[in-house]
């Protein structure tokens, strides 16, 4: 439990930073969310394959790391920000950026790239 308390708390200040970093930068799409779930994938298919035999290493850069640098929540609200803003375009294609990026990011993790 503490281990992956403390892995969250490490993820969400990542998250965070980066977060900030990309509001920076100049576009109108929420592609600091997008490339933070991607590569949250990624690393987690990575972590599944490496450390499934170390449930103290999982615990702590599965659920812990990852799913404090990860954030379902953010994706979420953007969506249905880009959705009420009448932005179809953007709306469907981060939808299926998000998804199919995702699940091909961490088949990729999974696979040891």
């Amino acid at each position: 439990m503490v281990l992956t308390s403390t892995g969250a708390a490490i993820g969400a200040i990542l998250r965070y930073l980066l977060t900030l970093a990309g509001k920076k930068l100049p576009w109108n799409w929420p592609l600091t969310t997008l490339m933070i779930n991607l590569t949250g994938a990624f690393t987690l298919g990575l972590a599944t394959h490496y450390l499934a035999s170390n449930s103290l290493l999982m615990a702590f850069f599965g659920p812990g790391v990852l799913g404090g640098y990860t954030t379902f929540s953010t994706y979420n609200v953007e969506l249905v920000t880009l959705i009420h803003s009448h932005r179809w375009w953007a709306a469907a294609s981060y939808a299926v950026l998000s998804l199919a990026g995702g699940l091909l990011a961490a088949a990729v993790g999974i696979a040891r790239w």
